[in-house]
């Protein structure tokens, strides 16, 4: 919560417009973002070059690239927007392998979302969200991996000048690297621009995840069990970052 503070001050003494995002409330939320929206289904005005983010955040995002960039980094976008269809590539080509590598279909599913979101519930949907590396150093086999951002890996200068800036620009890291934390493993590329994401995440709490996710027949949805919805939505979902809650 401190840090959401500092980033009040800081907005406000610089008069950015995204002042008023601590005021958005929860009412305008919920009229603002369509559940199409909200499950990668709509279809949202994009900005942005090799990567699509939604307006606000696309020119906070565009400064702290300017940033970087005379810091001696160079932002490279791994990952921005999916659609719900592109997630659901994802989901469907992990499940055939997993499930063709003889895990059980719920062993395949728990493989799944150590790191993949089910199609419908990814902040990727936003256009808030991004997956972001240095691409002013040599770039290592499968980039995202949480030993390329410490130590003496390639990412590690590029982590601690993310730590010490990425919030001013309102970018904070969801899946942070607290082990009390559960659901999704660490991703230190993984960034969202908390003024649009969290009235975002309330619009979406009160979507009825298990009818969309039945209505949606998804590839192995006939083991989403209640208990295993009940703690997706917990886990994975809300158990994140706290000043992106």
């Amino acid at each position: 919560m401190k840090n959401r503070r500092h980033f009040i001050k800081t907005i406000f003494f610089h008069g950015i417009a995204i002042m008023t995002w601590p005021f958005f409330s929860f009412k305008n939320a919920q009229e603002k973002y369509t559940r199409a929206i909200l499950i990668g289904k709509g279809k949202p005005i994009f900005y942005g070059k090799n990567y699509s983010l939604q307006k606000e955040a696309y020119q906070q995002f565009e400064q702290m690239k300017a940033l970087a960039l005379k810091s001696g980094f160079q932002i490279k976008v791994i990952s921005s927007y999916r659609s719900y269809a592109h997630q659901n590539r994802i989901w469907e080509r992990k499940y055939k392998r997993f499930t063709k590598e003889v895990l059980s279909p719920k062993a395949a599913i728990k493989k799944i979302i150590e790191y993949s979101t089910i199609p419908g519930t990814s902040r990727h949907h936003w256009g808030t969200d991004l997956d972001i590396v240095d691409g002013s150093v040599k770039q290592p086999e499968s980039v995202l991996k949480a030993k390329h951002f410490h130590g003496n890996w390639p990412f590690c200068k590029f982590k601690e000048w993310l730590d010490l800036h990425a919030e001013s620009f309102g970018f904070y890291e969801v899946y942070t690297n607290n082990a009390k934390r559960k659901g999704f493993k660490y991703e230190p590329w993984h960034f969202s621009y908390a003024p649009i994401s969290i009235p975002m995440l309330k619009a979406y709490r009160q979507i009825d995840i298990k009818t969309m996710l039945q209505e949606e027949q998804l590839m192995g949805s006939e083991h989403f069990t209640d208990d295993f919805i009940t703690s997706y939505l917990k886990d994975n979902i809300l158990d994140i970052n706290p000043d992106l809650l």
